[in-house]
């Protein structure tokens, strides 16, 4: 709005005031024989007439009237009540036409006495003035005496400063676009824009809903088509909303008032369509009741009922358009073309959320005129990609490297070739051309098996901590259901919000999850069984590392095992093993005293037991304030043993004393 417009709407304002001002005056000094208060009533007039032709476009007063379908009575009654506010004049005559100056505010009653077209039905529940709460009642006993008191967000509408009500705002965001969006999701603001477009000729609006993994990805589709349409957009989460019917009604209300007047989308994030009953009911009721542009933003889609709707998927920007706003979030140079590629190759990530970590570092320069380094930018993507799994997953610090790791010459060198999989896919897949030929078998899974202690999750962690990517624990506990159906969502959850960030995914016991498909006997067998047929596909796409453990190799089930792209056994460590276990057991600052390693080794344990005797032989140590001795070992030994419920055999311990 301009200047201008803003002095010729208060202008306006307060010459339709001047006219419910003499209604006022005329009422409280009645004229007399000669008519003495008619110079007064046509100069009233005169100035309003003149301020309407000075409008360059219509006032928010007419704006308000039509939106609102108000008669010249109820159009009246709004200026009664708002002239208390904005006029010094108003307050001292409602006070004298009512015969109390303790009555500044007017009455409905006042108003059926000094207005034209005057008619009961403004006042109903159902007509504009209370339905659109542009006036509220004060207390009071009697209908026609209790205060007329103008809205707040009406008050600042008519003079020119429209507002959010503050009701609404407290629950709202307003969201504006954040960059350029990558060209496959403007074509899905294009079918949004093109969908609401064609329905602009008095149909309903569809409800569109937007629907995929990465929730910024969504908002940022929202934020390009309703700037486009040229509307405010604003976002709210559904669990916000009032959750008793008539409260939730009074916020529908004031929402479809607000847009009547001042243009607006809704943008609604909405739980898992599983969601529980309240948020169900919400959704019916919102659904059923408010009018107007709405989109619903969710991973997956909802019911609309009867109401027309459009459903359009927000998948990830491409990989080719990921690395033009991670090149021109870093300041367009093409030199770090090779650092780009290994960002990629390695995170899936929205363009808000790139261009956010760029920002993070600095833009593409540091405060001393250089790039931002390749580890921060790493470290930055990590924790990015991190938030959506904490939830679902037990994330793991993987602090073990290849030194801390005993096995066979075998079995590193098949855990070095994991490495090399995982940092080279994307140069394999995308750059040789092996994902073009088909998406099957892209995924790089792992099975470890051996007996427990053997050091299937050290691998795990040494692989992550070589890899500088995210380890998580699946906590089968939270994954697995008894509800037909629920597992696969659970596992779906996991393995979608570890896409992002190529996480390495860990699941233990895997034999209990990943079991062989039985004979299906009756519908248990059978969602068991499409449980286990959608971990097979699932394994076969997923763009990160997924290691599953098992003390019961035989248990798995045969398809899933063709499947695996590496198997490492994790042998039960010989005497040669378990001595250099010993010997990388104890950190370098840890005080030792005559250990011998090739006597430790006797005892038949693998490295986790292992290590439980080293650390409780130094917590004896410490508590005697002496390093730590073979004595130290032998009652840890002892303990540990006891804890196995197995016996611990003179030969092992033989030398020791």
């Amino acid at each position: 709005m301009t200047e201008a417009w803003l002095k010729a709407n208060q202008r306006y304002l307060m010459a339709s005031l001047g006219l419910v001002r003499r209604a006022l005056q005329r009422h409280h000094s009645p004229p007399g024989p000669g008519g003495g208060h008619r110079p007064a009533e046509d100069q009233a007039r005169r100035e309003w007439e003149a301020a309407r032709a000075a409008l360059p476009f219509p006032s928010a007063l007419d704006r308000l009237v039509a939106a609102f379908r108000l008669t010249e009575f109820e159009r009246d009654t709004l200026l009664l009540a708002a002239g208390v506010e904005l006029e010094g004049t108003f307050a001292s005559l409602c006070g004298a036409c009512q015969g109390s100056p303790s009555r500044p505010h007017p009455t409905f009653g006042l108003a059926l006495a000094i207005l034209p077209g005057a008619h009961w039905s403004a006042l109903a529940p159902g007509a504009p003035l209370r339905h659109w709460h542009l006036l509220e009642l004060g207390s009071g006993d009697g209908l026609t005496t209790r205060p007329l008191i103008i809205d707040e967000w009406a008050l600042h509408y008519l003079t020119g400063t429209p507002i959010l009500d503050e009701r609404l705002a407290v629950l709202l965001q307003p969201v504006s676009r954040d960059g350029d969006l990558a060209p496959s999701h403007q074509a899905v603001v294009r079918r949004l824009v093109q969908a609401w477009k064609q329905a602009h000729g008095g149909a309903e609006l569809p409800v569109v809903q937007l629907c995929g993994e990465d929730a910024a990805d969504r908002h940022q589709v929202a934020a390009q088509a309703a700037e486009d349409l040229g509307v405010a957009l604003y976002r709210l989460s559904l669990g916000l909303l009032p959750a008793h019917p008539a409260d939730l009604d009074l916020w529908m209300r004031l929402w479809q008032r607000q847009t009547l007047l001042t243009p607006a989308v809704l943008l609604l994030d909405m739980p898992a369509a599983t969601a529980d009953e309240p948020h169900r009911e919400r959704a019916r009721l919102l659904l059923e009741r408010l009018g107007g542009a709405l989109i619903l933003s969710g991973r997956d889609p909802w019911s609309l009922g009867e109401r027309p709707g459009l459903s359009l998927p927000v998948g990830k920007p491409t990989l080719g358009e990921q690395r033009q706003v991670w090149l021109h979030g870093l300041g367009g140079d093409t030199h770090r073309n090779g650092q780009v590629e290994a960002l990629i190759s390695h995170f899936d990530l929205s363009a808000a959320t790139i261009r956010a970590v760029c920002r993070q570092a600095g833009g593409g320069a540091e405060p001393a005129g250089g790039a931002p380094e390749p580890d921060r930018l790493w470290e930055d993507c990590r924790a990015a990609a991190r938030s959506r799994l904490e939830d679902l997953a037990q994330r793991l610090e993987p602090a073990a490297t290849w030194d801390d790791l005993v096995l066979p010459e075998a079995q590193l060198r098949t855990l070095r070739e994991i490495v090399i999989h995982v940092k080279h896919r994307s140069t394999v897949y995308d750059t040789w051309g092996f994902a073009a030929q088909s998406h099957r078998g892209l995924g790089i899974s792992a099975l470890f098996t051996g007996s427990s202690g053997t050091g299937k999750t050290m691998a795990a962690e040494v692989l992550a901590h070589e890899l500088k990517l995210d380890l998580y624990r699946i906590d089968l506990s939270q994954v697995v259901s008894k509800y037909i159906g629920e597992t696969e969502k659970n596992l779906r959850r996991v393995f979608d919000a570890a896409e992002a960030g190529g996480s390495v995914l860990l699941f233990d016991e895997a034999d209990a999850l990943f079991g062989k498909r039985s004979e299906v006997k009756d519908s248990h067998d059978r969602y068991a069984n499409i449980e286990v047929s959608y971990l097979l596909t699932r394994m076969e796409s997923y763009r990160g590392l997924a290691i599953l453990t098992t003390n019961l190799k035989g248990h798995l089930d045969q398809a899933f095992l063709r499947r695996i792209r590496f198997t490492v056994h994790f042998p039960f460590p010989d005497a040669a093993l378990r001595a250099q276990i010993w010997r990388n057991i104890f950190p370098t600052a840890t005080p030792r005293e005559g250990l011998e390693a090739t006597k430790l080794a006797q005892l038949n344990l693998p490295g986790g037991n292992i290590r439980n005797i080293a650390l409780h032989a130094a917590f004896l140590a410490a508590d005697r304030h002496e390093p730590v001795r073979m004595g130290h070992l032998l009652q840890a030994a002892r303990h540990e043993y006891a804890k196995l419920e197995k016996p611990l055999s003179p030969a092992e311990i033989s030398g020791w004393e």
